[in-house]
């Protein structure tokens, strides 16, 4: 599996840039000129959680945000900060995936977990959103047993 990443400038924002929560981190790094923030627990789970959850799941929304600094307009915001609230919701009740990371930025948003399994995942995100408009999103789950994409992220951002 490829990386995910190709950081040139990144940053872990201050606390006056960003309210982030405890151990997280909201960084910004830079992709094609554009400014892409990213949003993550800065710590690697213990061993049971990572073999409970082998599977990387990528959900991304693509957007046109060129007018907007790269950025999603506000109105596509609204409705993006919508579907994770609803992917939250499901982790409350559903102890089968971990968070990775959220990425926004470049005409793109990421929300990023790792799960027990694609069929697990599909079924309380479908049910979750039932009564949700449709979105414009793509989902792709790639096997990462090790968290490697994760602890890559994690080793680019203390690099700085």
């Amino acid at each position: 599996m490829a990386s995910f990443f190709g950081f040139a400038k990144k940053k872990k924002l201050n606390e006056s840039e960003a309210a982030s929560e405890e151990k997280g981190i909201i960084g910004r790094y830079y992709e094609n000129e554009f400014p892409v923030i990213v949003k993550f627990v800065d710590e690697i789970p213990n061993d049971s959680i990572i073999k409970k959850s082998p599977v990387l799941t990528v959900i991304s929304w693509k957007y046109e945000g060129e007018t907007n600094n790269g950025m999603p307009p506000h109105e596509i915001n609204e409705k993006m900060i919508d579907l994770e609230e609803a992917i939250e919701n499901i982790k409350s009740s559903f102890k089968k995936y971990q968070h990775a990371y959220s990425r926004t930025g470049n005409n793109l948003k990421e929300l990023v977990y790792y799960s027990a399994s694609q069929d697990d995942f599909m079924a309380s995100l479908n049910k979750t959103l039932t009564k949700h408009e449709r979105y414009p999103i793509e989902i792709d789950f790639y096997e990462d047993p090790e968290w490697r994409e994760f602890k890559k992220l994690i080793e680019d951002f203390k690099k700085d």
